[in-house]
């Protein structure tokens, strides 16, 4: 009987004869025993012998059924019979999945072969429909492997990168032998756990950071980034200075890096002049353990400021004396007596110089080249221009603001260039002769000073010695005379005795 037999299905009937005849000769069937199988679950007519279904029978619970049938005559007598009925199986399980172990999460640097899972699979048919095989779906990276009887292994058959994929699901069907087959399917949700497999990466292959010279000290010039591709601590970036090479120490110290965000500053004002360019090395590193780095090329540019004013080479400035420059009597218009040549530190348009007359004996005598320097005479000489002409040429750079410098030279004008020496000593003449007029006017305004105190000085002790003399009399008797004089009265000079009030001063009595 197929074990999906419905209820009320006749298995077979039982038949039974009796040679009475009457009432001895009506035969009753019952079960007198089962073997096996509840007797609830066939049940018999009586009358008829038929034996039916009363509830759908189950192979994986009783694969037979053994009944014992009692025939009765209305006598009395009796017989019996064993009916063995055999349940014919029905694909009617599935296969039954049970995992035994799971490893989650997978750390991404795991070994082809690694065990993920451990499972046992099992059908509770028979025969064909107990049969199971076992499949993954879609996976490369995966696969099964038979372990043991019914034991199954998922396993990993390539590296893993969590980079790339970091969560796996894995579905595992069974599926049996049946017609139609029944299938189980187990679903392995596989989380792949980092590992700091990944240097940071720059987002540049170099960098290029401008900075004006002068600039004011930690000026910020520019950032480096870079990213990792790890998770967690693996992907925290950390920025620093790296040597050119490991022995040796940052190669500037006037440059600096934050390490949580990369920014570069400028410690120290820099000098064009002096370094144009300073090429560094920033490392990022991770915070994986051993921790991985990335490093990358930073160049600075120190961009030209016009903090240089033109240096003037030629003629020399600081000469003494002057040179002179010789021009003869006969020259033309156009005639080159000098060449002013100066430079600039500066670079680009803050070093493009250009020149000018600022000053000259006779502006109209010379002109000079605004982008050469040379100085030439704008018109032949004449019997009435000085013979000496001083000319300052302003030389002035491109930058903004604009800064220059001042030339001084001499030109002699000359009828013959045999006469230098004749020039040349006259004019020396003329200096020491300017010089020796300056020398007498400042003796000559010392004297006159020197007197002025002088005669200011005994004026003021004439006045002093008056105001001391009216503070009091000197009165003269004959006692007070000189003897000569007292002794003049006898002999008549002065026949009578007189008393003179006087006046006198220091020293007056020894003038009389």
């Amino acid at each position: 009987v197929l074990e999906n037999a419905p209820e009320g299905s006749v298995v077979l009937s039982v038949v039974a004869s009796d040679r009475d005849v009457g009432v001895n000769g009506d035969i009753a069937y019952q079960f007198s025993q089962a073997v096996g199988q509840s007797p609830s679950a066939f049940a018999i007519d009586p009358t008829s012998g038929e034996i039916k279904l009363t509830k759908p029978l189950d192979f994986e619970a009783a694969e037979n059924h053994e009944l014992s049938v009692r025939a009765t005559d209305g006598g009395g007598l009796s017989a019996i019979c064993k009916v063995l009925v055999e349940v014919v199986d029905v694909n009617d399980n599935a296969p039954e999945l049970v995992v035994s172990s799971f490893s989650s999460p997978l750390p991404e640097n795991a070994l082809p072969g690694t065990v993920v899972a451990l499972f046992t699979v099992r059908d509770r048919d028979a025969g064909a429909n107990g049969k199971i095989s076992c499949a993954l779906e879609d996976q490369l990276l995966f696969s099964l492997r038979p372990a043991y009887k019914n034991y199954y292994e998922l396993v990993t058959v390539s590296a893993l990168d969590r980079e790339e994929t970091a969560r796996y699901i894995l579905t595992v069907t069974a599926a049996d032998a049946g017609s139609p087959p029944l299938t189980t399917t187990q679903t392995f949700t596989v989380d792949v756990s980092d590992v700091n497999d990944n240097a940071p990466v720059f987002n540049q292959t170099s960098y290029t950071m401008y900075v004006r010279e002068n600039n004011v000290p930690t000026a910020l010039v520019g950032a480096v980034s870079a990213s990792d591709a790890d998770v967690g601590p693996n992907a925290k970036v950390t920025y620093f200075l790296a040597p050119a090479h490991s022995a040796e120490r940052p190669p500037c110290s006037c440059i600096s890096v934050n390490s949580e965000n990369g920014h570069v500053f400028v410690l120290r004002p820099l000098d064009y002049e002096q370094v144009r360019q300073i090429e560094v090395l920033v490392s990022a590193s991770d915070a994986g353990s051993p921790p991985l780095r990335a490093n990358v090329t930073v160049r600075l540019v120190v961009v030209d400021e016009n903090d240089n004013a033109p240096l003037v080479l030629h003629p020399a400035q600081d000469s003494s004396p002057p040179s002179n420059e010789l021009v003869p009597m006969s020259a033309e218009a156009g005639y080159l007596v000098t060449k002013v040549v100066a430079v600039d530190a500066d670079s680009g348009q803050n070093s493009w110089l250009s020149y000018h007359l600022l000053r000259a004996t006779d502006p109209g005598l010379f002109a000079v080249g605004a982008q050469s320097g040379e100085v030439r005479l704008r018109r032949p000489v004449t019997e009435r221009d000085a013979v000496k002409q001083k000319l300052v040429v302003l030389v002035r750079d491109n930058g903004r603001p604009p800064l220059s410098a001042t030339a001084a030279l001499s030109a002699l004008l000359l009828n013959d260039f045999s006469d230098v020496r004749l020039r040349h000593s006259s004019l020396a003449t003329e200096d020491e002769g300017g010089s020796l007029t300056t020398y007498l006017i400042i003796s000559l305004v010392f004297v006159s000073l020197l007197f002025l105190a002088s005669t200011a000085a005994f004026i003021a002790r004439k006045v002093c010695k008056r105001k001391e003399l009216k503070g009091g009399h000197v009165l003269y008797g004959t006692g007070n005379l000189q003897s000569s004089l007292a002794d003049a009265a006898p002999a008549g000079t002065l026949p009578h005795a007189y008393c003179y009030e006087i006046s006198l001063t220091t020293g007056s009595g020894n003038s009389e």
